[in-house]
């Protein structure tokens, strides 16, 4: 099953300070929804643990994280692969853009995504809003991040 989803946020910081934190795998860890671990392994990947509940069915995802087409301090695309053991797989990938906008920095977000097993059988609207979920909250947990300093 894929899905897509887009989106942006206005973040009240410079693009240099937005780009850091986007980069920042304590900052990533805090803001990604059922994240336990997220271990920095070169300055591009990054070993993840993630618990997901959609619908009657919670998965812990083991997987990795990989940063290509660095653009500081404009842009990135971030991708990864997990498992989930009987629930089955998700892949997928994420262009993020960083502009200057109204004191502060506009990212933008363009997401697909795939998932498979058991959790593809539990149709698609409930995946989705799930998934429209995890990147609300985790864009909501980002620009609270940023907002703290």
């Amino acid at each position: 099953m894929a899905m897509v989803m887009t989106g942006e946020v206005q973040l009240p910081a410079s693009r240099e300070v937005v780009w850091a934190k986007l980069n920042d795998a304590e900052v990533l860890k805090a803001c990604i929804p059922g994240c336990e671990e997220l271990n920095k392994a070169s300055d591009t990947e990054f070993q993840a643990v993630a618990v997901v509940k959609i619908g009657p069915v919670k998965a812990r995802f083991k997987g990795k994280v990989n940063l290509t087409d660095l653009n500081p301090p404009n842009g990135y695309r971030i991708s990864g692969d997990g498992e989930g053991g009987v629930a089955g797989f998700a892949k997928g990938g994420a262009t993020v853009a960083l502009a200057e906008k109204e004191g502060g920095t506009l990212l933008t977000y363009n997401v697909e995504a795939q998932i498979g097993g058991k959790l593809a059988q539990l149709g698609q609207r409930l995946v989705n809003g799930v998934a429209k979920k995890i990147a609300d909250d985790f864009f909501k947990n980002f620009a609270a991040m940023v907002a703290a300093g």
